[in-house]
């Protein structure tokens, strides 16, 4: 659900004067990639008009992608991965004009990798309603508007809808793999359970069959930690005259997820009590270590992200049951026809192994013979995004099988 960043697994005094100092300033409105911005390695294909489960309808949609290696003469190694809530398209390659942070898995996806782009023709687009160029409240509406408070509601089967339209447009008909972590493995599962034609293996990871009622509550919190800003303004914030967006209320959503992607363990090992400041922990003024390091991020997180974006995913997230409408979870998980792999990490607060383990009992093709992989990480839900050596193979042993 998180999207990890270099300085993620840094001890707790890389968050020093001169890297605050670097984020000094108030926030723009919005951290949205915008029209006029640098491009980077994206690339965009129009979707057409996207009628949505809710009602909604986008007279026309567009989604922002990147693509590594080359796909072969059949279309038959084409490997789908799709981000998790807070992630875009950048797989790979470093920050720079149009991308403000480095590739979230450049430890498993590149030449000579786990997932192998001179095998692999790997693509990565950014989800619907996203905001770093795929459309989403962000972006401008046929009357010349930021959607913001008015983009429809969307679903985890929008998106993957979204997609399928996607995979048409850019000439892919059955994917060789579709891997997903978190938000991206709610995706990998609606595709699998959905759409089966369209892929030979799958892979879900650190992801649920269903959001349940103590995931919901902790995304509610975050939600109205954003709505609650007056900046807010309704959603109605792109344009504010002295240029003030919700930065107050996005960045406090953050620091609120941030405890749920880490575990108690990390946090307590890599921080303790320790002091960010040369007063006493007694006295009037300073932090604590670890309050700093959710400052940072939560101010970080600001410049690169959008606050209406934000309500739409998590919304769609909340959404999230791949039982519904299909008689339940196992009667959904029995339709499924890809090869699959099943993977859990043992200190996940978020989405807990049991998650995983329910899941992994109900598929019939899966490479461990009906049991999730569950690997150990002191990193919490995050671990998929950080222990590049226990996650990536297990993906080559999907991809080889």
């Amino acid at each position: 659900m998180d999207w990890q960043t270099p300085e993620d697994t840094v001890p707790s005094s890389f968050i020093t004067e001169a890297n605050t100092r670097a984020l000094a300033g108030k926030p723009p409105a919005t951290g949205a990639w915008r029209e006029g911005d640098p491009a980077g390695d994206r690339k965009f294909v129009s979707i057409g008009a996207t009628s949505l489960e809710r009602g909604g309808q986008l007279d026309s949609a567009r989604i922002a992608y990147e693509t590594w290696g080359e796909l072969n003469a059949d279309g038959s190694n084409a490997v789908l991965v799709l981000h998790a809530l807070t992630g875009d398209s950048h797989l790979i390659g470093p920050a720079g004009p149009g991308h403000p942070t480095a590739g979230w898995w450049s430890g498993i996806i590149g030449p000579g990798k786990y997932v192998d782009t001179d095998r692999w023709f790997v693509v990565s687009p950014n989800m619907l309603g996203g905001c770093q160029g795929s459309t989403g409240p962000a972006s401008l509406g046929t009357d010349g508007r930021e959607w913001g408070a008015r983009f429809p509601y969307l679903t985890i089967r929008d998106q993957v809808r979204s997609q399928l339209a996607f995979s048409d447009a850019i000439g892919i008909d059955r994917w060789a793999a579709v891997i997903g972590g978190s938000m991206g493995g709610m995706h990998s599962l609606e595709w699998a359970v959905g759409h089966p034609e369209r892929l030979e293996r799958f892979a879900t990871i650190a992801a649920p069959a269903i959001s349940n009622a103590d995931q919901i509550a902790l995304n509610s919190v975050q939600l109205e930690a954003i709505t609650m800003d007056p900046a807010f303004n309704d959603g109605e914030y792109y344009e504010a005259a002295d240029g003030d967006g919700p930065y107050r209320g996005l960045a406090l959503a953050r620091r609120m997820a941030l405890l749920n992607y880490r575990s108690p363990t990390e946090l307590n090992d890599r921080f303790q009590r320790s002091w960010q400041s040369s007063i006493s922990p007694m006295g009037a003024s300073g932090k604590f270590a670890v309050e700093s390091y959710l400052d940072f991020h939560g101010n970080k997180f600001t410049r690169r992200f959008d606050a209406n974006s934000y309500l739409l995913l998590v919304g769609a997230m909340n959404s999230h049951d791949i039982g519904r409408d299909r008689g339940g979870v196992s009667e959904a998980l029995s339709r499924v026809t890809a090869k699959s792999l099943v993977l859990g990490i043992d200190s996940d607060r978020l989405f807990p192994v049991e998650n995983q383990v329910a899941i992994a009992s109900r598929l019939t093709e899966n490479i461990d013979g009906g049991k999730a992989v569950v690997i150990h990480s002191e990193f919490g839900h995050d671990g998929f995004l950080i222990e590049d050596d226990l996650v990536g193979p297990e993906l080559a042993r999907l991809l080889a099988s």
